[in-house]
């Protein structure tokens, strides 16, 4: 543990800020819980409100303040409001919403995210001196596109820091992978973190198999850091489940990367179980957007209920109010490539509540694998109907199957995703990346990466 001098002053570069708007901000609010806040800043992007619960110290670097004058009037023009991200703006919105349907407005699209993405980055003078004035030790990063890559970059050099990037999927394999912009959007990707990993003397990711593949992949050593979870996520396994006259099933999350067609799956699995007699409800709690957006694909099953979007500090509860926990991921497969190492920020959550998993989605994706190290959930890693309905029908009636991997998952969680431990080990990474690169501490061989 260490002491508050022995933090280091950490720069952190994001789109969103602290807060508990989405899983990725509340991630970095976790991971960040009790760091001494006159030690950590903030440069976000993002037009969000951000929370002085962790850190108190901001700029805001919007939009506007980023893109050249010629780019920014142009869009406004056109419909931006010149505070969302470009991608937001009505008329690349408005290519978005048919892209769904249309794979002619789809490449148009990604054309059009790719020209945005890539387009030269403007740094006013105030920026760059608030930066240098907050005096880092580390500059530190989730990224996620190649502007926010070079931001960050930028941020690093600018302080004279060794910079920790922290890759929560693998973005920097699938994104512009189709072509765009004739190719150059994927060599802008590759050339924009091959310049920022020369500042790295390490990273993190979100799982063991990526740190293993990104240590492979770049040559430096990362270390893998998940969703961590306070006390009032953690709760005893309900153990009268089966008195209960219908089964609940309970999922918390967003509808998009398709995920919405693997819980339409489950639908259509429960009301071929409940024509077998056998009671049992999904209720969806997602996000408001993703609820007007896809909700209707939902209309025809019977046994789901779309819930309210839930605030975070109403998901312990929702969570509590299941019988069995649903975590799906899609089985489309460039969505697979994406998320194969990926761990959702609701799956400590989900072991935390003392409540049994199903998991529904390729078999291979390491937020599955989780499930399945933790022991704490029945996996379906096939996109097939019967064996759905079948294992589905097995959980909702082995109570005492539920209740051994309810209690499976609470220990597990107490191991692996409490906050305090796992903030404590995140420090000590920042701490290392800081004394390395000042040469007062051996890097990591590959093989010494992460627990």
């Amino acid at each position: 543990m260490l002491s508050q001098e022995e933090h280091p002053r950490v720069l952190v570069v994001s789109h969103t800020p602290f807060s508990r708007v989405s899983g990725t901000a509340m991630t970095l609010s976790n991971l960040f819980s009790g760091w001494p806040k006159d030690r950590l800043g903030q440069v976000h992007t993002g037009n969000i409100a951000p929370s002085t619960e962790v850190c108190e110290t901001f700029f805001h670097f919007p939009p506007r303040d980023h893109y050249l004058p010629i780019q920014y009037y142009s869009m406004r023009m056109l419909g931006w409001n010149g505070r969302t991200p470009l991608q937001q703006s009505r008329p690349i919105a408005a290519v978005h919403a048919a892209a769904e349907s249309r794979p002619a407005m789809a490449k148009a699209y990604a054309q059009l995210r790719a020209t945005a993405d890539l387009s030269p980055i403007r740094v006013p003078r105030t920026l760059t001196d608030w930066m240098r004035d907050f005096r880092p030790d580390v500059v530190y990063s989730m990224l996620g596109s190649v502007r926010l890559t070079r931001i960050t970059a930028l941020a690093a050099r600018t302080c004279g820091v060794p910079v920790v990037p922290h890759f929560t999927d693998d973005w920097p394999a699938t994104l512009y992978d189709k072509g765009e912009l004739l190719g150059r959007a994927n060599r802008s990707v590759q050339e924009s973190i091959a310049r920022l990993l020369r500042l790295a003397p390490l990273g993190m990711v979100i799982s063991r198999p990526m740190a293993q593949e990104y240590a492979r992949r770049y040559g430096i050593p990362f270390s893998p850091f998940v969703n961590c979870v306070d006390e009032t996520y953690f709760a005893a396994p309900r153990e009268e489940t089966d008195q209960r006259p219908t089964t609940e099933l309970v999922y918390v999350g967003a509808l998009h990367l398709n995920r919405w067609e693997s819980l339409r799956d489950i639908g259509a699995a429960l009301d071929r179980l409940a024509q077998d007699g056998r009671p049992v409800r999904l209720t969806i709690h997602a996000p408001e957007k993703d609820l007007a957006r896809y909700g209707r694909h939902f209309a025809h099953l019977e046994r789901v209920r779309l819930g309210p979007s839930l605030a975070s500090d109403e998901v312990p509860a929702a969570l509590r109010s299941a019988d069995v926990l649903v975590h799906i991921e899609s089985f489309d497969e460039e969505i697979r490539r994406y998320t194969r190492y990926s761990v959702s920020t609701k799956i400590p959550q989900y072991l935390a509540s003392g409540r049994p998993i199903l998991g529904y989605g390729p078999a291979e994706v390491a937020s599955m694998d989780h499930i399945r190290a933790a022991d704490a959930g029945v996996i379906v890693g096939t996109n097939d109907p019967a064996a759905l309905v079948g294992d589905l029908a097995r959980l909702c009636r082995d109570a005492a199957l539920r209740r051994r991997l309810a209690h499976n998952g609470v220990d597990f969680a107490r191991q692996e995703h409490a906050r305090e431990s796992v903030a404590a080990r995140f420090a000590a990474t920042l701490r290392s990346a800081v004394d390395v690169a000042s040469g007062r501490q051996v890097p990591q061989r590959r093989a010494e990466v992460g627990r």
